[in-house]
């Protein structure tokens, strides 16, 4: 890697989920203040989850089923992806989350198509929602992220290269708000620290706040 090259810096997620959309706004305050780039990915709850739905909340569970609302936006940006390309799966998350966290609209079919327009994208998209046409795709994507981490973790995993080229992957950082600026660097900093370190696995503490949405 050249001197000047960015730090790729690889991000699953899934647009139901709040924690990581507070991580994702957090990583684009990254790329401003160091030299990473972010490569989007989709991970999927619903596949996480489907082998252990009588586990879960029964309000939950009922969206991770088939038919539920976590296959719908996975889907259509999984199709985004196939269809036009890398650069689709940022954009559209970012609509996607901007309707579904910031503006609380939900996730309906409404929020989903002016997500499509916003991202520039084809409206005829959100019929994959429905559909399992890039299934083996989006489980191919879904297994790659947290085959890197393991399977005890959540959205969003983070793999960056080591010191060895070898990625290093971890869950989170779950934060709110999305902190900016020097604290946004200072965070990445941290982080990249701390998972560099043979052997360490976890530090956590019990949230006392929502996700802070500005």
């Amino acid at each position: 890697m050249s001197e000047n090259a960015k730090t790729p810096a690889d991000f699953w997620f899934d647009p139901l989920c709040p924690w990581a959309w507070m991580t994702s706004r957090w990583m684009l305050e990254v790329e401003k203040v160091r030299p990473v780039e972010v490569r989007w990915h989709v991970m999927s709850l619903a596949v996480l989850n489907e082998d252990k739905l009588d586990q879960l909340p029964e309000e939950y569970a009922a969206n991770m089923r088939p038919g539920g609302k976590a296959w719908g936006p996975v889907r259509v940006v999984i199709a985004a992806q196939q269809l036009h390309g890398d650069e689709a799966v940022g954009k559209l998350y970012t609509a996607l989350g901007t309707r579904f966290h910031n503006e609380g609209l939900g996730v309906t079919p409404e929020s989903i198509a002016a997500a499509l327009d916003d991202a520039g994208l084809p409206a005829d998209l959100i019929e994959y929602a429905d559909k399992d046409t890039y299934d083996a795709e989006l489980r191919a994507s879904h297994k790659e992220g947290i085959e890197l981490v393991g399977q005890e973790v959540g959205t969003p995993v983070i793999a960056v290269p080591g010191s060895d080229g070898d990625q290093i992957a971890f869950f989170g950082p779950v934060v709110t708000p999305a902190p900016k600026g020097e604290e946004a660097a200072r965070l990445w900093d941290g982080t990249l620290m701390v998972a560099s370190i043979p052997g360490f696995y976890e530090i956590k503490r019990t949230r006392t706040q929502g996700p802070i949405f500005d």
